[in-house]
């Protein structure tokens, strides 16, 4: 009985923890100020490296994208007009001070565009479905957690995913992607991200809070002449779930690097599946072909 449990140990399955309250991200890119104060919080609780401190050149990011080692990533889009064209002179009072009240009311001329960027934590993950070993799970809180240690490092969720989040790590090889401050959230604690946003751009909660206060922001945005504000992610699409990390934008999702139409790869595999029948069918007809020959 001892050898036989031996046997059967590695094929054993622990009961799941109890689900709790679903949390996730709300990312308002009306309020990001560009500060990166999500992303350093988020490298010193999570003891990830430096990326160094490179000039990509690119307005004033520095990351450049999410990695192995960056799980939250600012992204600066700057919309202003040529660089011929001249600012307007400042509005100067009698007495020699800048007019404040006259500088708000001027026309603005263009706008800088500032998202922080994360894991979307998908309801129906691609990266979860493509991984053959489990290193990829839904958690309690149903957010998307890798599992370092049980990752094989075969990329698979690199694939998978339509965003581009997860890489593989040049130190250990392994894919290593946001947890959500899963840690955190066990001792019911805010994720670092969430807890160092001086402006309140990173919400987190209950997912279905969220969705709800989102919705009401945009209709608040409206309301204040802002018509270009729109949710993405907050629902599904034909091709895609609903996202755990979503956001609200201003502009097209490509000017904040993100895809216009997200797709789930598994969602093509009906005519690989299709390809790979005919080509069983065909393979056993010539064997099958072969052996008749022979046997005549």
């Amino acid at each position: 009985m001892g050898i036989l449990s031996d046997l059967l140990y590695p094929f054993r399955r622990p009961a799941p923890p109890a689900p709790r309250t679903a949390t996730g991200f709300f990312t308002d890119t009306t309020l990001c100020i560009g500060c990166k104060a999500c992303e350093v919080a988020c490298k010193q609780w999570n003891q990830l490296p430096s990326d160094g401190f490179t000039f990509t050149g690119d307005s004033y990011d520095n990351t450049g994208t999410l990695s192995a080692t960056t799980w939250r990533h600012v992204t600066f889009a700057e919309q202003f007009p040529s660089s011929d064209a001249q600012p307007p002179e400042p509005s100067i009072t009698p007495s020699g001070s800048l007019d404040i009240q006259a500088l708000l009311a001027q026309a603005q001329s263009g706008r800088w565009l500032m998202m922080s960027d994360v894991c979307k934590h998908c309801s129906t993950a691609p990266c979860e479905i493509a991984c053959p070993t489990g290193a990829l799970i839904v958690n309690e809180f149903a957010n998307v957690y890798l599992q370092n240690d049980i990752c094989n490092g075969c990329g698979y969720c690199v694939a998978a995913c339509p965003f581009g989040v997860i890489t593989r790590s040049e130190i250990d090889g392994h894919a290593h992607k946001c947890t959500l401050c899963f840690d955190r959230q066990r001792d019911d604690m805010i994720p670092a991200c969430a807890k160092a946003c001086p402006t309140g751009s990173i919400q987190f909660g209950s997912i279905e809070e969220l969705r709800e206060r989102a919705r009401k922001r945009v209709e608040e945005l409206m309301a204040r002449g802002v018509t270009d504000a729109y949710l993405y992610g907050d629902a599904p699409s034909a091709s895609y779930s609903t996202l755990g990390a979503f956001f609200l934008l201003l502009d097209d999702p490509s000017r904040y690097g993100l895809p216009g139409n997200p797709a789930r790869p598994q969602l093509s595999l009906a005519a690989d599946w299709l390809r790979t029948a005919v080509g069983a069918i065909i393979s056993v007809a010539i064997v099958l072909a072969v052996l008749l020959t022979h046997a005549v």
